[in-house]
């Protein structure tokens, strides 16, 4: 079914509104093939390389060139895992809980990963659960020739848990075209901490969703980071499916040469009394484009309702450019929303004072990047994960004091 809705309407181009401002059909001339079955030696030669995201007490779910590789660590009580592909043949009971939103059914990205998902995994958290070690989910493709992945995971945490999930995003050797699909089932007053970053090589394609269901006074915290890859399309489709949850999503993105990077979400406010606040920064530089698209849905029946975006953007290139679309729809009367996008250029009169105090200038643009960008990550309350996110964005800015 999700390979007949795709070939219905193919790759996603402007023509789209979803995806206005970034035609994959433009974008990615050539499909590549489907990554081949890697064998173990593969797959630990391509663990042995260090991840984008870990700390010390995660545990890791790996899934290598879309097949399941593997956990490393001891599973916390509570947790429990089964490899998608094993859970496919044997029909288990929690796939009732995949694709069930409504606003994430017709985007072509998601269709396409149904259509040719190999593997990832199925994580269940037992109701009051509190775990406290971060929940790794790395996903790699490493190899020679351009490859495609399509990796799903389904996460459903029961009423009063609690967890933080970590997607690790990899991409190594070609011009590879991960498709991933995170979901999520929260329970009734059960809370997640999301965290996406990745290490993408620099002509990479790169598909991300997360989608998330959330039950009466649960609540999600996501922030991710882009700061690699040729292509990046980074989705959220968030449901408020119960009374009084809440949904904090940040992200930060950097980007320069001819990167293109897009930031999308659907917030859908089904039920009273949900609060809902989003936070993205962008820089660009060169001839990068950046995007960030969100919307905001009231329902009728979702009274009480305060929904909060905001979209800011830093242009450092002469040819560099961001195209925000903030969009609200409300359908209730009692409600407060609003959204707010920005774009300009680095504080002159800042970047002056920082100057002036013996910083030379790319320093003191750098500074000032970071803070900016860093906000978006305020929300990360491990450590050791904010400093390696902090780790790339600094990175970034390493690389970019070196170009001309």
């Amino acid at each position: 079914q999700a390979l007949q809705a795709f070939a219905a309407t193919g790759l996603p181009h402007r023509r789209v509104e979803a995806w206005k401002y970034t035609d994959l059909r433009a974008l990615m001339p050539e499909a590549a093939p489907l990554a081949a079955q890697p064998s173990r030696a593969e797959m630990a030669a391509a663990l042995a390389k260090p991840a984008a995201l870990a700390c010390a007490d995660a545990v890791t779910i790996s899934v290598v060139n879309g097949a399941f590789a593997g956990i490393a660590g001891a599973l916390p009580k509570g947790v429990s895992v089964t490899p998608l592909a094993q859970a496919l043949g044997d029909g288990h009971a929690d796939l009732a809980f995949m694709g069930q939103l409504e606003i994430a059914r017709n985007d072509a990205a998601i269709a396409l990963n149904t259509a040719f998902m190999t593997d990832g995994a199925l994580i269940r958290v037992a109701a009051g659960a509190a775990i406290a070690a971060p929940i790794v989910l790395r996903m790699v493709t490493d190899a020679a020739a351009a490859a495609a992945t399509a990796v799903r995971f389904l996460v459903v945490v029961e009423a009063g848990a609690s967890l933080t999930l970590v997607e690790s995003q990899e991409t190594r050797g070609a011009a590879h075209q991960p498709n991933s699909v995170v979901e999520l089932s929260v329970g009734e007053g059960a809370k997640v901490t999301h965290l996406r970053a990745a290490e993408h090589d620099a002509d990479a394609i790169v598909l991300a969703t997360l989608a998330a269901d959330l039950g009466a006074h649960a609540q999600l915290d996501s922030v991710v980071l882009i700061a690699s890859g040729a292509v990046v399309r980074q989705q959220g489709f968030i449901r408020f499916g119960g009374e009084g949850a809440r949904a904090s999503l940040n992200g930060g993105t950097l980007i320069a040469g001819e990167q293109h990077a897009d930031s999308t979400l659907v917030v859908d406010h089904a039920e009273p009394g949900g609060v809902s606040r989003e936070l993205f920064r962008t820089v660009a530089d060169g001839m990068a484009t950046g995007v960030f698209q969100g919307k905001i849905i009231v329902r009728k029946e979702a009274q009480k309702t305060d929904g909060r975006m905001a979209s800011n953007a830093v242009l450092l290139g002469e040819g560099s450019a961001m195209n925000n679309k903030p969009e609200l729809e409300i359908f209730a009367d009692d409600v407060q929303c609003a959204h707010g996008a920005t774009c300009g250029a680095l504080d002159d009169e800042l970047l002056f004072y920082l100057m002036a105090r013996g910083l030379p200038r790319k320093e003191a643009e750098a500074l000032m990047i970071e803070s900016f960008v860093g906000e978006a990550l305020d929300a990360v309350g491990h450590e050791e994960l904010h400093e390696a996110m902090t780790g790339q964005i600094e990175a970034w800015l390493s690389k970019r004091s070196t170009r001309a």
